[in-house]
């Protein structure tokens, strides 16, 4: 066994005995959903940091620097734009409504808004599209490990899924909170150990400015050639990092409100600065003149030929603790959304405490395995983002936001908005290959229509006299 191979062994190996360990608290449901609504700051950093640090913004990102050049700073810049809404406007919000009302899942708060059908349409498109989330992590997991033993995808997918359900399902948030904790001090540490000496042992800056060939714009932060690339980005993943159901889930978890401006707020400066480094080792293979088939190897493959081998073993922990991570915020989704959005909402009102936790933990053991398939099909890990990203953005940002936004919205309205945006999302990205028109991206068109029936559905019941301010007013 070689010491890439030997080092991500022990490392899963730690993991999963953390997680064992910290789930020997977990107590209740309420335990395994919100962490008992007692997260502190430096663990709702930590936990929503590494869950957005995954497939996307480290194998991903690293590996659209590497044929786009600095604009895939804004894979990770336009998240961390949302996480700043989140922080400090729509999480604080959320969490206060979900202290007084015992929310566990964002269709807790849908129902309570919209009422039962939003909540269960809404869940189904979160099972849909978190399944194409999952497989994304997992296809990075299997690209390192690929690197360092040659093993399959479809067998790295399974090893990477066994490690991340193991401690999920054993714990829920507060196991993987702890959990986080740990990940990000080895992705951290990997990833900023590597940079001097990788940016050294490739010549410096001569070596950066002697690449040969590069494309136009590669230079140019602000560059964009299409949907999926630069700033364009930011109607892709601005929404979805703002209302992201995992990321709710997360929030609720909080001990205040402050906690999560704090919490939450600092994740996302950290991520703008976290934002320099796939970019960084991108161009860095690029300069080091590494060929791959497939831009999600661009990564582990600059780590594992670049490095000394034990600050190369040390970089491919970091990028699969990225991924891993991410992996236990998306299984959370998964569980959550079946468990309560719709075993407990639909199938058996009655469950109790016990029944609902064994439910939950079976729907994360049902969407790992689903993962698992899903990562043997998908060809890249952007491929497979923009699937999730884009359902969600379209289906339940205007539902969410509007809820904040007036009292006067029901269910009509948010019903409307999520077929109009979904509707149009697929609807243009057929029509146009997935280019949309010029800036005007599918995911734009699709949450400008979601918006604009919202709207149009409310003015309409309005005029019919159909319309009344809801209770929920009382709470904004």
């Amino acid at each position: 066994m070689n010491l890439h191979l030997a080092l991500l062994v022990v490392y899963s190996v730690a993991l999963t005995a953390a997680g064992l360990w910290v789930s020997r608290f977990v107590r209740s449901s309420g335990d395994f959903f919100v962490a008992g609504r007692q997260l502190t700051a430096p663990l709702l950093f930590s936990t929503v940091l590494a869950a957005n640090i995954g497939a996307g913004t480290t194998v991903g990102a690293a590996g659209l620097a590497y044929e786009q050049g600095v604009s895939a700073w804004w894979w990770n810049g336009a998240a961390a734009i949302g996480s700043l809404a989140l922080a400090f406007w729509v999480g604080p919000r959320l969490w206060r409504l979900a202290s007084e009302h015992g929310f566990y899942t964002a269709g807790d708060y849908l129902e309570f808004r919209y009422g039962a059908a939003v909540r269960g349409v809404i869940a189904s498109f979160i099972w849909l599209g978190t399944l194409a989330i999952l497989a994304a992590q997992l296809i990075a997991g299997a690209a390192v490990l690929n690197v360092v033993a040659g093993i399959s995808r479809p067998a790295g997918a399974l090893i990477g899924a066994a490690v991340m359900t193991v401690y999920f399902v054993a714990g829920g948030l507060l196991s993987s909170a702890w959990v986080n904790l740990i990940q990000l001090g080895v992705l951290l540490t990997g990833f900023l150990v590597s940079i001097p000496l990788l940016y050294s042992s490739l010549g410096g800056a001569a070596a950066f400015h002697a690449i040969p060939n590069v494309p136009d714009g590669y230079w140019n932060i602000m560059h964009s050639s299409g949907a999926g690339s630069g700033w364009a980005m930011v109607a892709l993943l601005t929404p979805a990092f703002i209302i992201s159901p995992g990321l709710l889930q997360k929030v609720y978890g909080a001990g205040s409100a402050r906690v999560v401006r704090v919490g939450v707020g600092t994740q996302a400066v950290a991520q703008m600065l976290f934002a320099c480094i796939p970019v960084f080792f991108g161009i860095a293979a690029r300069a080091a003149h590494i060929e791959v088939d497939s831009p999600n190897m661009v990564l582990p493959a600059v780590l594992a030929t670049e490095l000394p081998v034990l600050l190369g073993a040390l970089g491919l922990a970091a990028v699969f603790s990225a991924e891993v991570s991410t992996c236990d915020a998306i299984l959370f989704m998964l569980a959550t959304s079946l468990s309560k959005d719709l075993y407990k909402r639909f199938v058996n009102p009655a469950a109790d405490d016990r029944r609902l936790l064994k439910v939950a933990r079976l729907a994360a053991l049902a969407g790992g395995a689903g993962g698992v398939v899903l990562a043997t099909q998908l060809e890249t890990i952007i491929g497979a983002l923009s699937i999730f990203y884009s359902l969600l953005g379209v289906s339940l940002f205007v539902p969410v936001i509007g809820g904040l936004l007036t009292r006067r919205a029901g269910a009509p309205e948010a019903l409307a908005s999520i077929a109009a945006g979904v509707a149009t999302l697929l609807a243009v990205h057929a029509w146009t290959g997935g280019k949309g028109f010029g800036i005007a991206n599918p995911n734009l068109i699709g949450l400008a229509a979601a918006a604009a029936a919202y709207a149009a559905v409310m003015a309409v019941r309005r005029n019919q006299g159909n319309i009344s301010r809801s209770t929920y007013g009382e709470h904004l």
